[in-house]
């Protein structure tokens, strides 16, 4: 699989300016999983931390469900990944945890997300409401906050991937 990245037009109107920046940081994640096997995606960066490459994947997944599901859809949808019990989940892996189940996964709730959003305009509020205030989101604010996410995770990635081959990049 070879991720092909590219930044949204410099003069796309905002629609076409987020959801580009949105897609470019979705795939640049996938990129930094490239080529990597099962146990190396599962590798953690260093004790104590259960931080990895497919536990990322797998809290992304989760937050794509949680954000155009849950929050922009309304929709009645349960986590992935993580319970009550244990809110780390995603983190917690084992040997069984394969990179086919966990790409499969974050690619379908990507999949939802866009389906989703299509259905809104950037100003349009949420079906559902923040969990701390009870007042709903505009798209624009989740698609802000999504890329914020996945900026914030693909630097751990970059550290993350560095760490297991010494592979760097933007």
């Amino acid at each position: 699989m070879t991720t092909e990245r590219s930044e949204p037009a410099n003069n796309a109107d905002e629609r076409t300016m987020l959801e580009g920046w949105l897609d470019y940081h979705r795939r640049t994640l996938a990129w930094k999983c490239e080529g990597l096997t099962d146990d190396q995606l599962r590798t953690a960066s260093v004790q104590p931390s259960e931080l990895s490459l497919m536990g990322l994947v797998r809290h992304m997944a989760d937050v794509e469900r949680s954000w155009f599901r849950r929050v922009l859809a309304g929709e009645d949808a349960g986590p992935l990944h993580y319970t009550e019990a244990d809110r780390d989940g995603e983190f917690h892996l084992t040997e069984a945890d394969t990179w086919q189940e966990a790409y499969a996964t974050w690619q379908a709730e990507i999949d939802v997300a866009r389906r989703n959003a299509a259905g809104f305009a950037l100003d349009d509020l949420s079906r559902g409401r923040s969990r701390h205030t009870g007042e709903p989101f505009s798209l624009r604010w989740i698609y802000t906050h999504m890329i914020e996410e996945y900026a914030r995770h693909n630097g751990h990635a970059d550290l993350l991937r560095e760490r297991i081959d010494g592979a760097t990049g933007d």
